[in-house]
Formats: C-alpha cells, sequence, structure tokens
C-alpha cells in the first residue's frame, strides 16, 4: 500500500520520499549516488523541484530544476550529473574534494485527485570526499637504544596519501592512551614518552583509518631501552635456605647465582664481609664456595652493577656450616617436646579440675536420710595418725588436719555417690 492510500484511509502524516541516510562518505575519483525512495504512485502526481549544492565555502548552486517529463542541469555540471527519473535521485561521477558539502532536493507534489494542494517536502545530505589511505610510515627518534629516567623518545606517523587520517598508537599490539609520560599532538599522529622507563620497551606500531579506508597498520618497530639492575636475587640448589641464611653440610662445595632484571648484562661483584675485614672475592654471576675452608658462620654480599645505566643493587647473606640431618632432628624433637608438654599440660588441666569439683562435693553433703538409696556409693578410708578415738571425722577435719599433729583415726567420705536401682537395692 502506498504512503498516499494510507493517509487516506488513517488520515495521518506520512513520509512521501525517503532517503537512505543523511550523511554519505564519497570515495575521490569515484561516483555517488544521492538516493532517493519515492513512496506515492508516480503516475498520480505530478512534480517540480530542485537540487542544490552549498559548498563549504558557503557558495551555493542549483545543480537540477526538473518536472516529472523535464529537466535541466546546471551547464557547469552536465557533464558529471546524472539526474534519474522519475524518483529524482542524482548520482555525481568522479568525484573530487571541491565536491563536498550540502546537497539539498527541494520537491513539491500535487496529486490528481488533490488539485491545487501542494505538498513540500525537503531533505538534505552531507556529502564528504576522502581519498584511500596509504600504508603509514613509523619513525622514532633517537633511532639508537635509550636510557632509562635519562632519555626521551618521539614517535611519528605520517601517510603519503589520505584525507582525514586517523591514527591510533600501539605497543605490543595494545593500544595507547594519554598519560603522565605519553603525550600526543592532536591529531595523534606524534607519540612523545617522557621520560623513557623499562615498561616502554617493545614493539611499537601506528594505525590509521579514514571514512573510506579500513585499518591499516605499519611495520612494527622495536624500542630498546637499558635499564636495571631490578629484583636482584642470590639462589643456590644446595644447602637449605631459611631467608636470608644458608646451611650447608660440613666438606660440601656450594654453587651460588646471583641474578638481577637487566639491560645490558650486569657486572657482578662477590663481597665477604667480616667484623674486621671486607674484601673481594670474585666476578661474575657465580660463587663457588668449599665449606671446610670457612668458619662456622660467615657473611656474603653480591653486587650487581650496570656499566651503561651506572645504577647498582645488592643482596647480603649468611652462610652457616653445620650438619643438614642435626638441624633436621633439633627441629623434629623440638616438636615432638613441645606436642609432649601440651599433652602433659592438657591432662594436667583435666585432673585437676576434676579432683576440686570431688573435694567440693565431699564438703557439702546432703543432710538426713529420708532415702537410705543415697548412702550407697564409693568410699575411700585414709588413716591418719593421731590420738583422736573416734571412728568417724567430718569433712571439717580434713581442713583442720594440719594444726592437728598427735591424731589416730580412720576418716571416710563419699568420693562419688553412685546410687542404686531399686531392683538392686532388694537383691541385697
Amino acid at each position: 500500500m502506498s504512503c498516499v492510500s494510507v493517509q487516506l484511509l488513517k488520515n495521518v502524516g506520512c513520509e512521501l520520499i525517503h532517503i537512505r541516510s543523511s550523511v554519505h562518505h564519497g570515495t575521490k575519483g569515484k561516483d555517488l549516488l544521492l538516493s532517493v525512495d519515492a513512496r506515492f504512485p508516480l503516475d498520480e502526481a505530478e512534480i517540480q523541484g530542485t537540487w542544490s549544492h552549498t559548498k563549504v565555502s558557503g557558495a551555493s548552486t542549483t545543480l537540477v530544476t526538473f518536472t516529472k517529463d523535464s529537466k535541466i542541469i546546471d551547464m557547469t555540471y552536465r557533464k558529471r550529473l546524472d539526474f534519474r527519473e522519475p524518483n529524482a535521485s542524482l548520482s555525481i561521477r568522479n568525484l573530487k574534494e571541491d565536491d563536498e558539502g550540502y546537497y539539498k532536493l527541494s520537491l513539491n507534489i500535487e496529486f490528481r485527485n488533490e488539485k491545487g494542494k501542494v505538498k513540500k517536502e525537503e531533505r538534505t545530505i552531507h556529502v564528504t570526499v576522502d581519498e584511500p589511505v596509504s600504508r603509514p610510515i613509523i619513525e622514532k627518534k633517537p633511532s639508537h637504544t635509550v636510557i632509562e629516567d635519562k632519555a626521551n623518545v618521539t614517535w611519528t606517523c605520517s601517510v603519503e596519501k589520505g584525507t582525514r587520517v586517523v591514527f591510533r598508537w600501539l605497543r605490543d599490539n595494545v593500544s595507547l592512551t594519554a598519560s603522565e609520560r605519553y603525550h600526543f599532538t592532536q591529531d595523534k599522529s606524534m607519540l612523545l614518552i617522557s621520560p623513557v622507563r623499562k615498561e616502554d620497551k617493545g614493539t611499537y606500531r601506528c594505525a590509521v583509518s579514514n571514512p573510506v579506508s579500513q585499518i591499516i597498520e605499519s611495520r612494527g618497530v622495536e624500542l630498546n631501552v637499558y635499564y636495571g639492575p631490578y629484583n636482584l636475587e642470590v639462589n643456590s640448589v644446595q644447602g637449605l635456605r631459611t631467608g636470608k641464611v644458608f646451611t650447608i653440610n660440613p666438606g660440601e662445595l656450594v654453587y651460588f647465582e646471583c641474578q638481577a632484571d637487566s639491560n645490558p648484562p650486569n657486572s657482578y661483584v662477590w663481597i665477604s664481609k667480616s667484623p674486621n675485614a671486607t674484601k673481594i672475592i670474585t666476578t661474575g654471576p657465580q660463587l663457588q664456595v668449599k665449606s671446610n675452608e670457612l668458619a662456622q658462620t660467615e657473611d656474603y654480599l653480591c653486587r650487581a652493577f650496570n656499566n651503561v645505566t651506572k645504577k647498582q643493587d645488592e643482596a647480603q647473606f649468611t652462610l652457616v656450616v653445620a650438619s643438614l640431618r642435626t638441624v633436621k632432628e633439633k627441629y623434629t624433637h623440638d616438636g615432638r617436646s613441645m606436642s609432649l608438654l601440651a599433652v602433659i599440660a592438657v591432662c594436667s588441666f583435666i585432673i585437676g579440675f576434676m579432683l576440686l569439683f570431688l573435694f567440693r562435693r565431699a564438703c557439702h553433703p546432703k543432710r538426713g536420710h529420708e532415702d537410705a538409696a543415697e548412702d550407697f556409693g564409693i568410699y575411700e578410708f585414709v588413716s591418719i595418725p593421731g590420738k583422736m578415738d573416734s571412728t568417724q571425722a567430718s569433712c571439717k577435719s580434713l581442713v583442720r588436719l594440719e594444726s592437728i599433729q598427735d591424731m589416730h583415726t580412720t576418716i571416710y567420705d563419699v568420693i562419688r555417690h553412685v546410687p542404686e536401682s531399686p531392683s538392686a537395692s532388694l537383691l541385697k
């Protein structure tokens, strides 16, 4: 159903002409079609209209004046314009940069069944004309390897052909953005790294594109940086290490290795330290130590120096000569001893708590004999020397035993009350 039919049936507004896009990106030297879709039956209407062009400078020109049956094209554009009837589309051949600007379609429509009623439609299209970009060329200054924290690096990206070029920078295939040390020009064709540091090393590329070109990357260029030393560490696959202390067996030949992250590689110096003197043992990344030539404990130092960056770092460690088996047995024995002491302490606490509980029960017996079953239990008899004739003593006597020296009696008390069941009482 046409737009006119919809209007008649539903009495609502409708778009009589349609432009697929309000922006067209044209390629220099190629043709560009400004397509128009008519959403009404052309044989049922009279049309009259114009196509005009407003340049970036502001100058305006009427390119085509047309009706459904005729057209007039500006003479200066006659060889480059193609007006397509009856839908009013316009084709521009062999685009030039001067063809950029805004193209306006003004259309008057009069339907035969609505004589005297003219509908006006206007559409504007923004046209850009670009030249495809060529492969970018990347350049680095200075071209040689630089020293961290002492040098800056400037990267430049350029293209031989292309308009409205968009530049993008990558290091190891990761996009770069502006930061405290990364500075871009307004169009991002230049990148300044100031100052250069270790983390800046890698492969750099620039990528370019524009409205009529896909992304094109340059060749990769390496940035080498002199840095370090960093993360200096002394290691050995022999002996037992605990923090900065190495323990080795008597008579054992041990190798130590000093390592640090650095470019170029470091120079290493091994130093023996004592309270009275410090001396250089050897140079190089490895140290060989014969334990039978050492005292029981000695301190050592590995010093790394970068001859280019003029930076250095050092790592100190202690070497102990002792039987590793004895050391391990000592740790094992100490662990067992601590475990045994812990068991004894826990058992003592439990026994003491039980004795205290039983003693308090014994010192506060129940009064009266309302139930003979309560007299059943386990009794403990204690013989105490003295002159007392009584065969029984109260619990209070136990408290005064220390003050009564010449007393002989037998004291008993209920240690634990174990009531019997009624059946057991009957059996007795």
